[in-house]
């Protein structure tokens, strides 16, 4: 049967804690000492701001409209991105020696900007009442001069920002309105160029002038019929020729054969006939030997090779005069045969001729289609002109509208330029910060007075929470086995053990003085190593 924990009193609690008074205080000292010091050492961070408002336009709304609070809070945002990058940021850490502790320490340049980042703030300005649009960029530094001239510095880049950012717009804005001008302009003459071809090729096409296209379609037909006749009598004639070019080549190409063959043999040439006289001879000689001689006899491998010698000659004479037919063959192959030359200019002729007769051929039947497309749009012709009208009047009403706005985005890039258009400008200039603003080290210390409490009152709980799960007192026996206690026996001790006790626990009350004293740098050093309050006071 399992009995419930019994629930104990506030004075039993406080008997405990009085107890054990020395494992809460000394951890509380400890952590407190360190933090103290900690705290202490930590660098002051100054603070400086500046008011920019947004200057409205001096030039009436009916002039240039004023850009809605959307616009302005997006423009804002955009140059907050742009003055808050890298390349703005990371002239400024160079040129005032920002951050050098985190830049000696190895720190890399990305995280020092982002450190940068997280001390400057831009917020909505609401405490002046006749300021509207505004906003206050404020920047925390660790000197007071410093701060105040990068401050500075930061309001002169949100300036020169929404300058630049100003004028970009106002040139893409500009170049916009040109290249939209121009394609209109462009498509205004194109219309205007198809109404007056439009125009032009209709002037005929009107119902009294129907009976003269009929008389020039009928010409035209008569043309048409002859040029085909001439361009087939043409063609007749190139196949001819073709013909007679390819057995022309033939017979060109059978007597060059010919001729090399009769005159570059070079198994006629004397000197091979001698060789060929002395190679029969040597064979001879061999035969006769190879019956008396066995084969490693000197003169039978001499005559062998004398054998051998010769028929490398023989194929040596074989290969040049193969070589001297071939180049005798490529030279009279790149002579000019007239017989040739003769047909291949009539070709040349021919398909000139069929080329030209062809292009009249097209032209005649270009004008053929023309005429007849003419004839058959003669009702259409009024219809088509009046939409090409309506397609002008459109363009034209068009382009007149663009040419308006131009007009008006010229004049506001005139007043941007002027700077008589909105824009931002600095109303209360950065002020030199006379005290610091962080760190809050009473609050600090306050912190970690309370760290101490608590990690002693989790040492106290480690070693006192099991011994509440055991039986200690009279109460316990009585709530956990449900018997009345009738006797209760006091520790007895002897004189020895009496006087014991009491040097055991000066004893460790001063090893845990010693521990404590020994664990305030500890602690101070891993706090500063780990820039646990750097980065909270940042």
């Amino acid at each position: 049967m399992s009995v419930q924990f019994r629930q104990r009193t506030p004075g039993e609690y406080a008997r405990i804690i009085w107890k054990r008074k020395w494992l809460i205080v000394l951890p509380m000292i400890a952590i407190a000492s360190a933090i103290t010091w900690v705290v202490l050492r930590l660098p002051d961070v100054y603070e400086s701001s500046t008011l920019i408002v947004v200057k409205p336009s001096t030039i009436p709304d009916a002039v240039v409209p004023t850009q809605s609070e959307d616009t302005l809070t997006r423009q804002i945002t955009s140059i907050s991105q742009v003055v808050t990058s890298r390349s703005s940021l990371q002239p400024l850490v160079e040129k005032f020696r920002l951050y050098e502790v985190e830049r000696m320490r190895g720190e890399p340049m990305e995280s020092v900007i982002d450190r940068m980042r997280r001390d400057i703030k831009v917020e909505l300005n609401t405490t002046r009442n006749d300021v509207t649009n505004g906003f206050n960029l404020t920047y925390r530094g660790r000197d007071p001069r410093t701060t105040q001239a990068v401050t500075t510095e930061l309001a002169g880049k949100y300036i020169s920002a929404q300058t630049q950012n100003s004028v970009t717009m106002v040139k893409s804005t500009k170049e916009f309105f040109e290249q939209r001008v121009t394609q209109l302009k462009q498509e205004l003459d194109e219309i205007a160029q198809k109404r007056l071809d439009f125009m032009k090729g209709n002037l005929s096409n009107l119902p009294m002038g129907s009976e003269s296209l009929g008389i020039q379609l009928t010409g035209l037909y008569e043309n048409q019929k002859a040029l085909i006749a001439d361009i087939g009598r043409l063609r007749d004639q190139q196949n001819l020729l073709n013909q007679s070019s390819g057995d022309l080549k033939k017979q060109r190409q059978q007597e060059i054969d010919n001729a090399i063959e009769e005159i570059n043999d070079p198994k006629k040439a004397p000197e091979y006939v001698q060789l060929s006289q002395r190679e029969d001879a040597l064979a001879a000689e061999i035969r006769n030997m190879e019956r008396s001689l066995k084969p490693a006899n000197p003169d039978l491998i001499k005559k062998n090779e004398e054998l051998a010698a010769v028929r490398r000659q023989m194929d040596t004479a074989i290969a040049e005069g193969k070589a001297r037919a071939e180049e005798k063959r490529r030279r009279i192959e790149s002579y000019d045969d007239p017989r040739l030359n003769q047909v291949k200019y009539s070709l040349e002729n021919g398909k000139n001729e069929i080329v030209r007769q062809q292009k009249m051929l097209d032209d005649t039947n270009s004008q053929i289609a023309s005429l007849q497309q003419r004839i058959n749009l003669i009702p259409g012709v009024q219809v088509g002109l009046e939409t090409l009208d309506r397609d002008y009047l459109t363009k034209q009403e068009s382009y007149n509208k663009l040419l308006d706005q131009q007009a008006k985005n010229v004049m506001i890039s005139d007043i941007t330029s002027s700077q008589q258009g909105e824009s931002i400008a600095v109303v209360d200039p950065a002020y030199l910060p006379t005290s610091p603003v962080a760190p809050k080290r009473p609050m600090l210390i306050i912190m970690g007075i309370m760290l101490g409490l608590f990690a002693g009152l989790i040492l106290v709980s480690a070693f006192e929470v099991p011994r509440l799960l055991t039986i200690q007192t009279t109460g316990d026996a009585e709530h956990y086995t449900g018997l009345p206690v009738l006797v209760s026996v006091p520790e007895l001790l002897t004189p020895q053990e009496a006087r014991r006790i009491p040097r055991r626990r000066l004893l460790l009350l001063a090893a845990g003085i010693v521990v404590t004293i020994i664990s305030i740098p500890a602690l101070a050093y891993i706090l500063k190593q780990t820039h646990v309050f750097d980065r909270l006071v940042s």
